[in-house]
C-alpha cells in the first residue's frame, strides 16, 4: 500500500475513470475526496471504497464554477486540516458533433468543464498546497489521445484537450519548485459511460486501429494514476502518458 496516509481528491468521481481512480487509491491506502455534480452516484462510489484511517467523503461540486471549487477546498481543510496531497482532474463531458453543426453553446460548455475545470482545480489546490507549505504532492489531469490526432464531430473535446496537455506542462514548471508534480494522462478508448454514448459504427472503426485488439478499462487508467501518485515517479514531471493499447 503505497499511499497510506494521503489524501486524495478526485474530480469526475461519479463514474469511469474517476470512480476507479477512487477505488484504486483507496485500495493503495489513500483517503479519498470524491467530487462531482452527480450526488448520488458520489454515495455509490463511496460505498464502493475500503476503509481507511480517516473516513473518506463526498462533495457535490461544479468544476468549471470557481465559487464552487474554492467552497469544496474549504469543506476538505475543515474536514481534515490539510490539503489533498494527490488531485486527480478526471471530470469532463462531450458534445459531439460536426463543426458545421456544432452550437456555440456545446463547444464553450466543453472547454469550460475539460479545460477551464482542470484549471481552476490545478491553480485553487495547488496554491493551497503552496501556503500550507506542503512539498511534495502530485496532480494528475485526464487528458485524451485524440488531442494529438484529432476526431470527426470532437472539435470541442479535442480543443480541450489539448488545452490540458499544455496546461500540464506550463503548470509542472511554474509548480515543480514547489515540490508538485504535474502531469498528463491521455487514455484511448476507454470502456467507460462517456464512451458508451458514441455510436458503435463508429467505436467499431477504431478497434482495428488498436495493436491490442480491445478497448481498455477504467482499472487500466487508475494503475496509472496511482503510480503518479505514488513517490515510484517522485522524478516524473510535466510528462504526458499515453495508455491508448498501442492506438
Amino acid at each position: 500500500m503505497s499511499l497510506v496516509g494521503r489524501l486524495a481528491y478526485v474530480t469526475g468521481a461519479a463514474s469511469g475513470i474517476g470512480r476507479a481512480a477512487c477505488q484504486c487509491l483507496a485500495r493503495e491506502g489513500a483517503t479519498i475526496v470524491a467530487v462531482d455534480k452527480n450526488i448520488s452516484s458520489l454515495l455509490q462510489t463511496i460505498e464502493s471504497l475500503p476503509s481507511v484511517a480517516q473516513p473518506h467523503m463526498q462533495i457535490a461540486t461544479s468544476v468549471e464554477n470557481k465559487e464552487s471549487i474554492e467552497s469544496s477546498l474549504k469543506k476538505v481543510l475543515t474536514a481534515y486540516s490539510a490539503p489533498p496531497t494527490i488531485v486527480v482532474n478526471a471530470a469532463g463531458i462531450i458534445r459531439d458533433n460536426f463543426i458545421s453543426k456544432l452550437s456555440e453553446e456545446d463547444f464553450i460548455e466543453v472547454l469550460d468543464v475539460n479545460l477551464k475545470g482542470t484549471f481552476l482545480v490545478i491553480k485553487t489546490f495547488a496554491n493551497a498546497l503552496v501556503s500550507h507549505k506542503v512539498n511534495e504532492a502530485s496532480i494528475i489531469n485526464i487528458g485524451s489521445v485524440v488531442a494529438k490526432f484529432g476526431n470527426i464531430g470532437q472539435a470541442n473535446y479535442c480543443a480541450s484537450k489539448a488545452g490540458v496537455d499544455l496546461l500540464t506542462k506550463v503548470a509542472s514548471k511554474e509548480y515543480g519548485k514547489f515540490g508538485i508534480r504535474v502531469n498528463n494522462i491521455l487514455p484511448g478508448f476507454i470502456a467507460t459511460p462517456m464512451t458508451s454514448a458514441i455510436p458503435e459504427k463508429v467505436r467499431d472503426k477504431f478497434l482495428p486501429l488498436i495493436p491490442l485488439g480491445r478497448f481498455g478499462q477504467p482499472e487500466e487508467m487508475a494503475e496509472v494514476i496511482a503510480f503518479l501518485a505514488s513517490r515510484k515517479s517522485s522524478y516524473i514531471n510535466g510528462a504526458t502518458i499515453e495508455v491508448t493499447g498501442g492506438f
